[in-house]
Formats: C-alpha cells, structure tokens, sequence
C-alpha cells in the first residue's frame, strides 16, 4: 500500500514576493485543506479553519523584510506550505488611506520654529496620511532637485513598462541601482529605455507637479479629528538662488511620495496612469532597503520604518518620502540649500521635522 501523495502548496496571491505588505494574506488552498497556518519562522501569526478553498486574512506582520510561510492542512493532518520571500512587512494602521490636508496649527509653528534653526533656506512638507493634518513652510520654493527626482524616473519606468519587473530582469536590476544605490548611470540606462527625460516630465505634469524639472540626464563621476479650517500653506517663503539644473520643491516631492503610496491599494492618480498595485508596492519595497537613516529618521531609531529617497549636492541636502511608525504613516519632504555649503545641520534639521511631527501624529490618536 503506497501512501497518498502529499498535496499541493496553497497559491499565495497576497503578500507577493519582493513587496510592501500590510498584513492581508489571501489565496486558495488545496482541495481537502481543513486549516491554513501563516507563520514566520516558528511565529504563529493565524492558524483558522477554512472552509471551502478560498482564504482571505489580516494578520500584524514584524515590520521588517520577511519570509511568509502559508501552509494548508487537511483532514489526514498532511501540510503543504507555500513561501513567500522578501516580504516588508509595516502595519495595518499605516494602511494606505489618505485625509484632505489640514493644517495643525500646533504643527505649524513647531515646523517654522525648527526651519529658523537652520543656518540657510530651508522647506518643508508634512502631512498624516490618516487624518490629513500637516504643516509646511516654504513648500513651493525651487530647490535644486539632486537625486530626489530618482522617484520620478522609477514612477515614470513602472508607467512604461507593463508589470512588477522580474527579479533578475534589467529593469529590477537598474531600479535598484537607482533607488538604493543612487547610482546615476542607472539612472541614465532608465531613461534611455524610457525614450528619455520628457518621458519623466509628462509623468510630473499629469500629476499636476509644476514646481519641478528633470532637465536632462545625471552626470556620472569617476569612480482623524475634527477638519482645521485654515489649509495647510504652500508657499514661497524664501527662494534659494541657484543655476540652471533640476530641480523641484517640497510640495511636489511630498505629492509625489503620497501618491506611490496611495497606488499601492489603488488609490490615489497612479493606478489611472498605468502604474499598479503590485507595480506600487514593488517601488515601496525598494524605498525601504533606501540606506542614508540620518536624516529623517535620524532621532526615531527602531521606532519606524522609512520608504524614502534622498538626495544631496555640495550646496544642498534633501529628503523626501513615507515614515511609517506604529500608529500610521505620514509624508515627510525636507529640502535645505546653503551658499557655503550643506552638511549635518540639514540632517539635523530632517530629522527633528520626522520627530515632533511623529510625536504630534501620534498625540491624534
């Protein structure tokens, strides 16, 4: 008598490979499966009884890269077990949603309070993705753009090519270059496969951000409360003066970031342009493995998770992007310029803007 052949692994549609995730596990399990197990390592997260052969769950993820282990058991107690790696895990209170913007006057002043601290100009956009209260100042000011813009490329690159990249594709291997290692040849490669910079400036215009330029390529070197009633103010408080180049504001990088975030639960203007859930939550994925914590999340330590995109030159110093902590998620842009100079003053500067307003977000309950 020959055993039974074990049964086939359940097919994990969420979380997928190489993605953001906020905790929702669904698929379909094998004919017979009684329970499905979702663990990672020896940590039970959910172990339900199924009936029929779809499943659909929310679980609290770590919030950190994971592997995900789904596994179904049938009424022999046989398991088979589907693995799902490179999974980020962050909480399902960061959940892509999104709130008009508001002004917290509170906020408001702190942010003004600490941009006097800098010893240059300075601009600032931050915004809590849940009830929409934020702050700003000199959110419209032209800052030259750095590597900030790399954002766009990528957002415009998922535009023009159809679906996640593959994981050993050139795409994914020039998206991360740029992403994560900044690298400006990637860049470059990008958008020549794209059919060049007007290609990222149309994807800036649709989305109505008019305060920012691609110009060309990079050079390569050798080597929920009740609604404020005033809006948040976006504005020229004080405009850097610098030459010809890229270049963009806090407003636009800010509106950039939140819409990524929103595609990744097809919200928000990206998923109309061709860029999809998948597609969103892949880019999210490569802005956490983004090094460079000393500037936004300079004072938070452990305490959140960054999906960001810096960027600096001699004279500037900038960052812009998602800080995702227990209790939600908020936009966070930080653009300094100095004559003399940029240095640690303006990751100072990020970092204290991340700090008080985590700090207020989470007072909101």
């Amino acid at each position: 008598m020959t055993d039974a052949p074990a049964p086939p692994p359940p097919a994990v549609v969420a979380p997928a490979p190489r993605e953001v995730s906020f905790g929702l596990v669904s698929g379909s399990a094998p004919f017979g499966t009684r329970r499905v197990i979702v663990r990672v390592g020896e940590r039970v997260l959910a172990d339900l009884p199924l009936r029929g052969r779809r499943f659909s769950l929310r679980v609290e993820l770590p919030r950190r890269e994971i592997a995900l282990r789904v596994s179904a058991v049938d009424a022999a107690r046989r398991r088979s077990s589907t693995l799902v790696p490179h999974v980020l895990g962050l909480p399902a209170a960061a959940s892509p949603r999104a709130a008009a913007p508001r002004l917290h006057p509170a906020l408001g002043r702190s942010v003004r309070s600490l941009t006097r601290s800098f010893p240059g100009t300075s601009a600032v956009y931050v915004e809590d993705l849940a009830s929409g209260f934020g702050a700003a100042w000199n959110a419209r000011a032209r800052f030259p753009a750095a590597s900030t813009l790399k954002l766009a490329i990528a957002v415009a690159v998922l535009r023009a090519e159809p679906g996640k990249p593959a994981a050993r594709s050139l795409s994914a291997t020039l998206l991360r270059a740029m992403l994560v290692g900044s690298d400006n040849e990637a860049a470059n490669r990008l958008l020549a496969r794209i059919g060049g910079p007007h290609r990222v400036e149309e994807t800036l215009r649709i989305l109505g951000l008019r305060d920012s330029l691609m110009y060309g390529g990079y050079e390569v070197e050798d080597a929920r409360r009740p609604a404020a009633r005033a809006p948040i103010p976006i504005r020229v408080d004080s405009q850097p003066s610098f030459g010809v180049g890229k270049y963009t504001s806090a407003w636009d990088l800010a509106r950039l970031a939140r819409a990524v975030y929103l595609a990744a639960a097809g919200r928000g203007p990206l998923p109309g342009l061709g860029v999809t859930p998948s597609e969103a939550r892949h880019l999210l994925w490569l802005l956490g493995r983004v090094g460079d914590g000393d500037k936004l999340g300079r004072f938070l330590g452990g305490s959140a998770t960054l999906l960001h995109k810096a960027g600096w030159l001699a004279s500037a110093r900038h960052d812009n992007g998602l800080v995702v902590w227990n209790g939600g998620v908020f936009v966070a842009a930080v653009l300094t310029w100095s004559p003399r100079g940029a240095g640690t003053a303006s990751d100072v500067l990020a970092g204290r803007v991340a700090r008080t307003a985590r700090d207020v977000f989470r007072r909101l309950g």
